[in-house]
């Protein structure tokens, strides 16, 4: 079973989706995933899942009309700007539904920022989805926009990170903290181990159990629990249930 897909455990998991052609041929390296599961365990919260897609329209469009409908919270960095390659703000637009029209704030930020300068071309990133808000860019104080539950974001770390803070800082309260424990079972196939799994899963509602097969020199079973409890009891019925069932384990080496 997939660790990061059911590592929501009792609060609704952060999609990340990231946009560039550089990224997926390699000029550049994806640095928001680390970043953005960094930032959110911090507050109590999970990324969930994580897309990778081009500068394709057709292929944004459609991606984010399935983001948009599930009712989750999501962050998307790349595309906002106003070179020809940049199509993220009108793929938000068409996969909400919705005229892309320029926003007042943020032909007043831009004006502001590059004077004449902003026509004809830097003006374009005042086009937003109708209805959307601004998010501020402390670096150049060009913004970026909100959009049900999609906060959307530059490219650049430097200017992506700090308007995520942001964001989270107006989100909501932090969450309480994911907890996760777990034993190496020893000496068995991981099909074996459904059955406990799942009368710990309905034994236990607010606790997810998963299993991750390591194979090599040392081959073994980490099965383990998350939650956002005391995963005490579920532990204890854990270690009861591998006893009954005659399977070894050991603890899990710290870190």
């Amino acid at each position: 079973m997939d660790k990061e897909a059911e590592s929501g455990v009792g609060a609704p998991g952060f999609g990340l989706i990231v946009i560039g052609d550089e990224v997926l041929n390699g000029l550049r390296t994806d640095a928001h995933l680390p970043f953005f599961k960094q930032l959110l365990a911090a507050r109590g919260h999970c990324l969930a899942w994580h897309w990778l897609l081009p500068d394709d329209p057709e292929v944004l469009t459609g991606h984010l009309r399935i983001s948009l409908g599930l009712g989750v919270p999501v962050f998307v960095c790349g595309g906002i700007g106003a070179t020809p390659d940049d199509h993220t703000r009108a793929c938000a637009a068409a996969a909400a539904g919705l005229d892309l029209v320029r926003h007042p704030g943020a032909r007043a930020l831009i004006e502001g920022r590059f004077g004449a300068t902003a026509y004809p071309h830097r003006i374009l990133m005042a086009d937003l989805p109708a209805g959307c808000d601004l998010i501020p860019n402390s670096y150049n104080q060009i913004p970026g926009f909100s959009l049900r539950q999609h906060w959307f974001l530059p490219g650049f770390p430097q200017m992506a990170w700090p308007m995520a803070q942001w964001v989270l800082g107006h989100y909501q309260d932090r969450a309480e903290p994911l907890r996760e424990a777990a034993l190496e079972v020893l000496g068995v196939p991981e099909s074996e181990l459904i059955p406990l799994m799942l009368a710990l899963g309905s034994r236990f509602p607010g606790v997810k159990p998963y299993s991750l097969p390591h194979i090599g020199a040392d081959p073994h079973i980490l099965l383990g629990l998350r939650g956002r409890c005391d995963l005490g009891p579920a532990m204890a019925a854990l270690r009861a249930g591998l006893a009954a069932a005659g399977m070894d384990c050991r603890e899990q080496p710290p870190g």
